[in-house]
């Protein structure tokens, strides 16, 4: 039978897979093959069977390296015994704890755990206290637990700190030599108003382009930090910084990939200081293309530093308060305004896709646990900035690619076969009549966004759009960027928090010096991306090459394609570990609120029940399917809805739901909620509670019908129940005498009419469902 070598995926229900090396194939692993091993061992396994499926099942056959880094879990005292539940579920097994090995902890607080006696068949894992981290409510213990679950890097070691502190304080007068002078050019640094690194700073004025005389067009400097100039390839900095690959923002705290001293100091835009930078040069026209472009190192001065609500207000009201106090930069920020709606036409003339969006910002008290969560608005000051760093990233790759040089790039792929024909079958259900042809172009998808985007149900099409493409990833090989229609791009405008930023400085410093730039990977002492050494780039798309292709040696090859693997996927740890942080923060915030009730809008609906997320606390939950009364649902996924046989009571994205907080798992990160019905709370005013099969009109019946569609319903429910209990009367009346077919007591029939059952399966015992809980 087949034998494969990989990694072992903890399941938190109990069974696992054994992931191949080269991400190809996986085995099933029972719980009982779990017994003996943890999640991240590498292992060689077997296939024994094949299930109905014909996914294989395997058995372990030896243990190739056990995962050395500490668990992280709370230290119990039950029964006379010390152990630790892992805070990761995928682990699977509680660690046995000697009581001479807990160190000073105390039963409750969270620790950190090194494995002394590996799992067998027939005994759990034994270790001893590391670290104490402390108690579960300690403010910041969520980012402690992240940082060590995730493993992210968060401690400088003592070379790297040795070699930061014998950089200088500011720029010398060594570092000017071959660099422009740009310390009188009035460039503007933009952020929001907690950043605290400043990667970029602006410039526009008015530009003759081609062969006007009068200005036709604009001019516009991007400065970028020059981090390549003190991060230096094979030192100590070099290789902390391509470990990290990138910093790891979450709420009040940040990991940074440089330290401070050069994150928020000498790498840092800061205003009044000179920086050493490197500068992407561009004329721009009035149409919005790129007529021509320059790279060059430099030395500059941010001559301010403006937030994004005071430029947006400069913008609006030049008369204003905030405009009045920066006087001599309003007509450049208004140059830079100009050249940024002349941006926004070739945007539109590529057919690069732009979702409307919300984004959340989680404002924290002094403890550390949430105060509020608020809509981050995204301002004309957001998108000025952006359509600047999106012109110096496409100027960069298409640089890179005159000079035939290796690189990374940033690649986003358009939708597989398969997303392509479900995202199909979903646009026809709905009726759109919009087309998709069978190499979906990102024209296409921006049309279908921008017509829906009045619709009651824009969210849920606009998620199906975003969920059909594939994730962007970092590799040398170029296909292009779907989402901004772009044949090439590249990242080059935030070398202080990513390292394929700083790779691309060192190959555009290169190209210009006529030189090249041999990669050569740092060490790591841990990398999370899959890879296996003599199969380079396995694990990556074999997209096709839109491009000329770049001569790379078989070692060039190597290490590019590794390091674009360990990149991408140090930057899903990143952003795996904050949504942790904030699902963590969430249940602590929701814990306070069990038993309140909320509106709320149905966000997503899956086969086993409906997330909804709650109109002012922007916070997300599920419905179990079991909640949603006596009725067999079914999934439709091509209308993506679950809809009730008996009833016709259907929910579906967009909906518009009364919901009670039943339950906070602060271990799972988990929320349930539970449908407010009448009799057991206020149902409010924008109430829909489901609608009937055959419905029209907005979200299909939406808010007008709503109310309607749940009436009928339910007046159906009701009927087929009476129905239903004659027939029973009926029939125990005929075959076990009258007395035993008298009608059920009303709170008999009240727990029929509230029982759980989900999709596919006959409503659960009580029994059952108190084991399940």
């Amino acid at each position: 039978m087949t034998e494969i070598e990989g990694t072992v995926q903890g399941h938190r229900d109990g069974h696992g897979f054994v992931v191949s090396d080269d991400g190809a194939s996986s085995i099933y692993l029972s719980p009982q093959e779990m017994r003996s091993v943890l999640h991240r061992d590498r292992v060689r396994a077997k296939v024994l069977r094949f299930d109905r499926k014909g996914r294989p099942e395997g058995q372990v056959l030896g243990i190739l390296e056990r995962r050395k880094t500490p668990i992280i879990g709370r230290l119990l005292h039950e029964g006379g015994v010390w152990l630790v539940a892992p805070e990761d579920r995928r682990y699977g097994q509680d660690i046995l704890i000697p009581p001479k090995a807990i160190a000073s902890a105390q039963a409750g607080q969270v620790v950190a755990v090194e494995l002394t006696e590996a799992p067998s068949l027939h005994a759990q894992p034994v270790g001893r206290v590391s670290e104490v981290l402390g108690g579960i409510d300690d403010p910041g213990m969520e980012i402690e637990i992240a940082v060590r679950k995730y493993e992210v890097p968060h401690k400088f070691g003592d070379d790297v700190m040795a070699q930061t502190a014998k950089l200088p304080d500011k720029v010398r007068p060594a570092d000017r030599k071959g660099r422009i002078d740009l310390t009188d050019v009035p460039l503007v640094t933009i952020d929001g108003e907690d950043a605290r690194d400043f990667d970029d700073a602006v410039y526009c004025e008015p530009a003759a382009v081609g062969r006007s005389k009068k200005p036709n067009g604009w001019r516009v400097l991007v400065a970028i930090a020059d981090v390549s100039h003190y991060v230096k390839p094979g030192e100590p900095l070099d290789r902390e910084a391509y470990e990290r690959a990138t910093s790891v923002y979450f709420p009040r705290r940040v990991i940074p990939m440089l330290p401070e001293k050069l994150s928020n100091g000498l790498c840092s835009l800061n205003p009044e200081v000179e920086r050493l930078s490197m500068v992407c040069d561009m004329l721009i026209t009035a149409e919005g293309e790129i007529h021509a472009y320059q790279f060059f190192p430099a030395v500059i001065c941010s001559h301010a530093r403006f937030t994004y609500n005071e430029v947006a207000a400069i913008i609006g009201n030049t008369r204003g308060p905030e405009a009045q106090r920066r006087a001599e930069l309003v007509p450049h920020l208004l140059n830079l305004y100009d050249v940024y709606r002349a941006l926004l036409k070739g945007r539109g003339v590529r057919g690069a896709i732009d979702f409307d969006t919300t984004e959340t910002q989680i404002v924290c008290d002094d403890n550390g646990r949430i105060a509020k969560i608020v809509p981050r608005t995204r301002t004309e000051a957001h998108r000025l900035i952006e359509e600047c760093m999106l012109a110096a990233n496409v100027c960069s790759a298409e640089f890179i690619e005159k000079g035939k040089h290796p690189a990374l790039y940033r690649v986003h792929e358009g939708p597989t076969p398969e997303k392509r024909q479900t995202l199909k079958n979903y646009l026809k259900a709905l009726g759109l009549g919009m087309h998709l042809g069978e190499e979906p172009l990102p024209s296409e998808f921006q049309a279908i966004a921008q017509a829906t985007k009045e619709r009651p149900d824009a969210a849920q099409i606009h998620t199906m759009l975003l969920r059909s493409m594939q994730q962007a990833i970092y590799t040398p090989t170029n296909s292009g960027h779907f989402g901004l229609a772009y044949e090439a791009y590249t990242h080059f405008t935030s070398p202080i928090r990513r390292y394929p930023d700083l790779l691309v400085h060192r190959v555009i410093k290169a190209i210009l010096g006529s030189g090249r730039y041999g990669l050569i990977l740092p060490p790591v002492v841990s990398s999370v991306g899959n890879f296996k050494k003599g199969k380079p780039g396995a694990t990556l798309p074999k997209a096709p090459v839109k491009r000329a292709k770049i001569k790379m040696s078989a070692e060039e090859t190597v290490a590019w394609e590794v390091a674009g693997v360990h990149c991408s996927a140090n930057e899903r740890r990143a952003d795996e570990a904050s949504r942790d942080v904030e699902a963590w923060l969430k249940c602590m915030f929701m814990r306070e609120r069990l038993g309140e009730d909320y509106g709320g809008t149905v966000s997503t609906v899956t086969s086993f029940g409906l997330f909804v997320q709650l109109d002012g606390l922007y916070v997300e939950g599920l419905i179990h399917i079991t909640e949603l009364g006596g009725d067999y649902f079914k999934f439709d996924e091509v209308r993506q809805e679950l809809r009730g046989e008996r009833t016709g009571v259907r929910y579906s994205t967009g909906d518009r739901v009364r919901v009670q907080v039943s339950r906070v798992d602060l271990d799972s990160r988990k929320i349930d909620f539970r449908i407010v019905r009448e009799g057991q709370g206020p149902l409010g005013e924008a109430t829909s509670r489901g609608k009937r099969r055959g419905g029209g009109g907005g979200g299909r019946e939406g808010a007008r019908g709503g109310d309607e569609a749940f009436d009928s319903a339910q007046a159906k429910l009701a009927d087929v129940q009476r129905r239903d209990r004659e027939v029973k009367r009926g029939g125990k009346s005929s075959g076990r005498g009258s007395k035993k077919g008298a009608a059920p007591s009303l709170r008999a029939e009240q727990r029929a009419q509230q029982s759980p059952q989900p999709a596919g399966k006959k409503a659960p015992t009580r029994k059952s469902v108190r084991r399940r809980g």
